[in-house]
């Protein structure tokens, strides 16, 4: 039987400075995570090397450094990160910030630092 996936009941993994993520999808083809980050935490700018991705954003204001170019992105909103652009996602509100991370194929092991 096929029943509904939420945080409540997916794989959960944490990361960087008490940032959350939760599997709600994952295969090799496309990977979907919901992510919380506090505020001030942020992640090491990085490029995916096949990977594109699309951040939907749940809840409060993420921060992009995507190549050079700042970008907010508003809850309700989303952006598209096409595979080999270097990109970040900080959280400078006062809120956690919560979003979905939609990548096809999946991402992980397609991380490159910088």
């Amino acid at each position: 039987m096929t029943s509904p996936t939420s945080i409540k009941n997916a794989e959960h993994y944490t990361w960087g400075k008490n940032c959350d993520g939760w599997h709600l999808l994952k295969t090799d083809s496309l990977s979907v995570i919901q992510e919380k980050i506090p505020s001030g935490a942020a992640e090491q700018k990085h490029y995916h090397t096949h990977a594109q991705q699309l951040f939907y954003v749940l809840k409060g204001v993420a921060r992009f450094e995507i190549e050079e170019e700042i970008v907010l992105v508003q809850a309700n909103e989303g952006i598209h990160i096409p595979k080999g652009t270097k990109h970040c996602v900080s959280n400078q509100g006062i809120e956690d910030l919560e979003f979905l991370a939609i990548s096809e194929p999946k991402s992980h092991g397609d991380r490159q630092n910088l």
